[in-house]
């Protein structure tokens, strides 16, 4: 079994099925928040933070898209593409995130394009040696489950962005708070 070309095959096909979905969108719905105390980007000095909280509250705030665009890829994308092919500078406390939908969308397919060109390039021995320090308690885990993880938290978030877009249009961007 050629798990690379499974494992990169999934992530490709959802790519290619999901990222056409964010086509259009807009720095209003980018920003709506549908309930009261929803976490998003806030604008902090000359750029935007995310909101967040370690430990997360239970239960955990509702999140909108700008938010989970951004989790996705700064926090599934960005900060494994450096920590394993980069220089390890990306931090999730400092970093400036896009104050817009079209930057967004650009930092997302810059971000992707970082982590699969990482994870494209390991061969069969790099599928099966350890992550390392970077991913803590998870040191001696194989980049294999590193990358079936990713997937799993890709897919997941993406899902939950397609169906706020569709939560948006069918309610005329209207909040139930």
């Amino acid at each position: 079994m050629d798990w690379r070309a499974e494992v990169l095959d999934q992530f490709d096909f959802y790519w290619m099925n999901w990222r056409p979905r964010l086509d259009g969108l807009t720095d209003e719905e980018y920003f709506w928040e549908p309930v009261a105390d929803c976490w998003s980007l806030r604008r902090v000095d000359d750029g935007w933070a995310m909101d967040f909280g370690y430990p997360e509250p239970v239960p955990p705030p509702f999140t909108t898209l700008a938010w989970r665009l951004n989790h996705i890829a700064g926090h599934v994308f960005a900060l494994r593409a450096s920590n394993h092919f980069g220089d390890g500078s990306y931090r999730m406390d400092n970093h400036d995130y896009p104050g817009s939908a079209a930057a967004a969308l650009a930092y997302l397919d810059e971000q992707k394009d970082l982590w699969r060109n990482g994870i494209g390039s390991l061969d069969a021995e790099g599928w099966a040696k350890p992550v390392g320090p970077a991913e803590g308690a998870y040191a001696e885990r194989a980049y294999l489950t590193l990358v079936l993880h990713l997937n799993r938290e890709f897919f997941h978030h993406g899902a939950e962005v397609c169906l706020l877009r569709d939560l948006y249009r069918a309610s005329g961007g209207r909040s139930f708070a």
